[in-house]
């Protein structure tokens, strides 16, 4: 707010002059902050350095990246493992299985009920279902020797690499199905056992092995022996090669001396006939006497 000066003049008035607050530059003030504004003075605004985009630009690419390459490494692990052990735990249950059940049915229908022992053991009629039950079971469980003794082999060795991380979670899902499908086929070939012949199943697996070792080492033995036999055909023929080789080089040894005396043998013929035809005959050259 402005305040009044009063100035008294000769003849006695007095006359009133504005004069601005206490202060206040007026003019002054205003042309001051159009000075300082005009000469660029003005509060500090940092701005956001543009390098700081690129950097962050780069850390995003950098962490795409790395994630990227952890999960195909993640992949390319378990391709590893899966490329490594092939279809090693991918069973299947044998043939015999199925045939097994099917033997089964069969003698069901011809009267075998599970787990009646055999009334009459001379009786062949009663007793020939029984038999080829048994046998069909002994087949079966014998097909699934190498499947047990495989996972029998690996069950260690997996259990291990699993607990030290060491195996894909693929591998080793894959051995835990085959370990139960194993395990389901060990009991229900033990149960089977216990019907045709109750208590059989503390013996049918132990029984099996010792059948499967001696139809392996018969095996084994017949290789040997068709091994044996095609190596001594082929030095067989090795030495009828060799022999008949022999006996060309002979033939041709002969032949060739052979030719070379009919050779000796034209040409002495030839030198025979030539001193004949260049001999002149007798009277050639002399005149006949005139005739009378």
């Amino acid at each position: 707010m402005s305040a009044e000066e009063a100035t008294i003049n000769p003849d006695g008035s007095a006359t009133f002059e504005e004069t601005p607050p206490m202060g206040d530059t007026g003019g002054e003030g205003e042309s001051f902050f159009q000075d300082t504004a005009q000469e660029g003075i003005s509060p500090d605004v940092d701005g956001i350095d543009p390098a700081f985009y690129l950097l962050g630009a780069a850390f995003a690419v950098i962490v795409v990246y790395f994630l990227f390459f952890r999960a195909k490494k993640d992949d390319s692990e378990d391709d590893f493992f899966a490329e490594l052990d092939g279809d090693k735990f991918n069973l299947k249950l044998p043939s015999e299985v199925d045939e097994y059940y099917e033997t089964k049915a069969k003698c069901e229908a011809a009267g075998w009920e599970p787990g009646q022992p055999i009334k009459d053991p001379k009786d062949q009629q009663a007793t020939q279902p029984h038999r080829l039950l048994a046998q069909a079971l002994m087949k079966r469980a014998m097909a699934d020797i190498p499947m047990v003794q495989h996972i029998q082999k690996e069950s260690s060795g997996m259990n291990k690499l699993y607990s030290q991380s060491m195996c894909s979670v693929k591998q080793w899902r894959s051995y835990q199905q085959a370990e139960s499908l194993v395990s389901q086929e060990v009991e229900e070939v033990r149960a089977e056992a216990d019907e045709i012949e109750p208590g059989w199943s503390q013996s049918i697996w132990r029984q099996a092995m010792q059948y499967h070792q001696m139809l392996k080492q018969r095996h084994e033995m017949e290789e040997k022996q068709r091994e044996e036999a095609i190596q001594k055909r082929a030095e067989i023929e090795r030495k009828v090669a060799e022999a008949r080789k022999l006996q060309n080089e002979g033939d041709k040894e002969k032949a060739a001396e052979q030719a070379a005396a009919e050779l000796l043998k034209q040409e002495e013929e030839d030198k025979k006939k030539g001193g004949e035809g260049s001999g002149m005959k007798k009277g050639f050259l002399q005149s006949k006497g005139k005739k009378k």
